[in-house]
């Protein structure tokens, strides 16, 4: 819970009631390892290939493994799409997965009260339960990322939406993420 630890809910502990260094004013200042716990990171994927198979590109396959592997770790996911058919597409990709690889999702508005552990949203139809994890699709930045505290986004190899990657990286600096870049093995 941002700004407090195991409170009642609705209670938030403020930072000033955390153990720490007592300011000029007799309030409690962070110990440097006790900042911001709740920092928000964004991670780019860096694509070295265009590749479609089974009708998904090479970024929407690793979406579909990044989903698994996030919810498998316990998050749980919004899938953020640039539209419908896209969503749709993705949705299929998830439900013909091996059964030992299935992945609990569906299509925002769609299934159990809360949603499954992963949701996939477009622009038009986007559910608001609470989420650990964003994977973006979007070519602009996404003005909800910032209730995010963990990001995913990508860097294609075309190089037209390189560009539109790095405007996002550029707005998930200025609204304050933490930026790293990764390769999928």
């Amino acid at each position: 819970m941002p700004g407090g630890g195991d409170a009642l809910p609705g209670l938030q502990t403020a930072a000033h009631c955390r153990p720490g260094k007592r300011s000029a004013t007799g309030q409690h200042a962070l110990n440097p390892s006790q900042e911001a716990p709740y920092m928000k990171n964004a991670t780019f994927y860096l694509l070295d290939n265009d590749n479609t198979a089974d009708g998904l590109s090479a970024v929407e396959q690793l979406v579909c493994e990044l989903a698994a592997e996030r919810w498998r770790s316990g998050k749980r996911v919004l899938i953020a799409c640039e539209d419908e058919a896209q969503a749709i597409r993705l949705d299929e990709a998830l439900w013909t997965r091996p059964p030992e690889s299935f992945v609990p999702h569906n299509l925002s508005g769609e299934g159990p009260r809360g949603g499954a552990p992963v949701e996939i949203a477009w622009p038009q139809k986007r559910n608001s339960s609470p989420r650990d994890l964003l994977i973006s699709l979007r070519t602009g930045f996404a003005d909800f990322a910032t209730a995010f505290t963990e990001v995913i986004d990508f860097v294609p190899h075309e190089d037209s939406l390189k560009q539109l990657a790095r405007d996002r990286y550029k707005a998930y600096r200025l609204a304050g993420f933490n930026l790293t870049t990764a390769t999928w093995k």
